[in-house]
């Protein structure tokens, strides 16, 4: 989820865009070959690979592409953690590729091209999409050969059941668990004499502290403080039709659009009164497109919900005392979001034996710490809270010092967590479908919630239809 949406790039000197188009175009061989000789890192951003031609040979060298995020913290640690690889398996070149800023296009096209990575990162709602078209290498096998019980017990069940399609294809595996909470600043709600958010909060309780917060501080008639932001997207608005009781995908069939449903409407309309009414919680017209963590760190937001995925940021970037808080409970049940990043090998790979030991090795828990590490992801093994929980108050000790991290694990302990609902037939065009709705209820003020009813009709229609990769978005 992070690294999908950085637009930070890393390459750097000659890996311009032209380059990346350029290199699109060559040969795996070819590809790989400049790769030898020019950093991964700056010449393959943008483009995908596959597995090398010709038959693996016992004690021949694999070489394989492994695409991840393109943030900038992440290729440095990255190619340290490579080196650990390379030393275990002296028979296996793994070739770092940073993630194509539009990933959620390139990488459909990449695949029906045959020239994917042998080994990638997905999330959301779009790593689903390419399993549904058989993209993705069929892990279960691998798993029940190497992976014990003790290694599957300690991921969210809620996460780990999502990375299989409805029929059973297992095609990815934990990367981190991001997880929803409720961030504040302390300083703003001692300030306006505000209560700080707990686990008993229901929504009732948090619309009561947004109208207190909101306000006009300057008195040039403009509202500069909101009481808190949500994302507007397919997991977080999500998030609140499962706290109304409601579902976007029927659980039942994979097929039946349910985001018309009574529930589901009167998620939609509270945030819509809280946007668009009451002016409390803040839209991206409000925000001028700034985001939920980087408005919060800025001040204009007194909460925000967020995921642990945004913890560095808003440490690094907040002059305040921060909390963290469970997400208030709604009329009908607790709910918070179980990221589904994980990690899958792509089906036209040459080399799914060498692909395999690199995804073992991309869940391993010192893969995890070192994520957890350099920029405060939360394993996905719950066994690595206490490290992760250590890194983040080793480097900010103060403000980190009350900080209760628990609060993201809380769905988790307690079984609330939720993962994204996919469509099983059509999901590339499901988003786009409501993706098109929500901007028009959230973003501009145009429509009534009512237009879902709509939107759910044509996703139906969509289902009737092939679902295609190149579709997505």
């Amino acid at each position: 989820m992070v690294g999908s949406r950085s637009r930070k790039d890393v390459a750097k000197g000659g890996a311009n865009a032209s380059l990346a188009k350029s290199t699109r175009r060559l040969s795996r061989r070819s590809l790989l070959g400049l790769a030898l000789s020019v950093p991964a890192a700056a010449v393959l951003a943008g483009c995908g690979v596959a597995g090398l031609p010709g038959a693996q040979k016992q004690g021949q060298k694999v070489q394989l592409v492994y695409q991840d995020w393109r943030t900038e913290w992440f290729p440095a640690m990255v190619q340290t953690m490579l080196e650990q690889f390379h030393a275990n398996h002296p028979n296996i070149r793994v070739f770092y590729l940073p993630d194509p800023e539009n990933l959620e296009e390139k990488m459909p096209e990449a695949m029906q091209a045959g020239t994917a990575p042998d080994v990638f990162q997905g999330c959301c709602a779009h790593f689903p999409v390419w399993a549904q078209s058989g993209y993705t290498l069929n892990l279960s096998h691998y798993v029940r050969a190497d992976l014990d019980k003790s290694t599957i017990a300690d991921w969210d069940p809620v996460q780990y059941k999502a990375l299989f399609t409805r029929d059973g294809v297992q095609y990815g595996l934990p990367k981190y668990h991001g997880a929803l909470a409720l961030y504040y600043n302390k300083d703003m709600l001692d300030n306006y004499r505000v209560d700080y958010p707990n686990e008993s909060w229901s929504h009732d309780d948090y619309l009561t502290a947004m109208k207190r917060l909101a306000r006009d501080r300057d008195g040039d008639g403009q509202r500069d403080l909101w009481g808190s932001m949500v994302d507007i997207s397919w997991d977080r608005l999500q998030v609140y039709v499962n706290s109304w009781g409601g579902h976007f995908v029927d659980p039942a069939d994979g097929v039946t659009c349910r985001m018309d449903e009574p529930a589901a409407l009167a998620a939609f309309e509270w945030l819509r009164a809280r946007m668009w009414d009451d002016r409390v919680m803040a839209s991206l017209q409000d925000t001028q497109k700034v985001g939920t963590s980087e408005s919060f760190v800025a001040g204009r937001l007194a909460m925000v919900e967020d995921g642990s995925w945004a913890l560095k940021s808003i440490l690094n970037g907040a002059n305040f005392r921060i909390g963290v808080a469970p997400r208030p409970k709604g009329p009908a049940a607790r709910a918070t979001l179980a990221t589904t990043d994980g990690f899958g090998i792509y089906s036209g790979t040459r080399y799914p034996e060498a692909a395999w030991e690199l995804v073992k090795f991309l869940i391993s828990p010192q893969y995890g710490r070192a994520m957890a590490s350099a920029n405060f992801l939360q394993p996905a093994r719950a066994s690595l809270y206490p490290d992760w929980s250590g890194y983040v108050r080793e480097q900010y000790p103060n403000l980190a010092a009350d900080l209760d991290l628990s609060a993201f694990l809380h769905g988790q302990n307690n079984g609330y967590s939720v993962v994204a609902e996919v469509f099983d037939k059509n999901m590339a065009a499901a988003r786009q479908i409501a993706n098109s709705a929500w901007g028009r209820m959230f973003t501009l003020p145009q429509a009534p919630v009512s237009l879902m009813k709509d939107a759910c009709r044509e996703i139906q229609e969509a289902q009737q239809q092939r679902g295609g990769v190149g579709q997505c978005c």
